[in-house]
């Protein structure tokens, strides 16, 4: 019996564009039955974050970093033609259009065909981020074990 293929992806940015790009790709990767993780680091764990806020002590510096990052999937801007927040109106409406599926439903397939959801641990507590304020069911590791997964595989992208 074969092993399975191996895809990573670090998302390191948390515009809309690239967050889809790197969904679209790991769903892709998934359904070719790799064996999928996707990296979430500094910014790119927006795309983790809870929509509503959740109540955490935190320290004025991590409040503030809470309260200038947007707030899960549907908060993200665009990395090109922002517009003051008309850029993610658009493309969102472009792909409705086009029948394609929205980021949130992207991340929802994604865990339902088993991509790897990582949250980066050191990043977190940079930002002052808690997981009670990231999605359910995600995994929390350091670069140590992106590492691992990331020198087994033979495809690993930085988005």
């Amino acid at each position: 019996m074969s092993q399975k293929e191996k895809t990573t992806i670090v998302l390191f940015s948390g515009e809309l564009d690239k967050a889809i790009a790197a969904f679209i790709i790991a769903n892709g990767a998934a359904a070719y039955d790799h064996e999928v993780t996707i990296f979430c680091t500094f910014w790119g764990l927006n795309t983790l974050r809870k929509d509503q806020p959740v109540p955490v002590k935190k320290g004025w510096l991590e409040r503030v970093f809470g309260a200038m990052m947007p707030r899960g999937a549907n908060k993200l801007g665009m990395s090109k033609m922002n517009f003051a927040g008309m850029g993610p109106k658009m493309i969102k409406h472009v792909m409705k259009k086009h029948n394609a599926l929205s980021l949130p439903q992207l991340i929802e397939l994604a865990r339902e065909q088993g991509v790897k959801l990582v949250a980066c641990t050191m990043t977190m507590d940079l930002l002052g981020l808690q997981k009670e304020e990231l999605m359910d069911e995600i995994e929390y590791a350091g670069v140590a074990a992106y590492l691992g997964d990331a020198s087994d595989a033979k495809v690993n992208l930085f988005i």
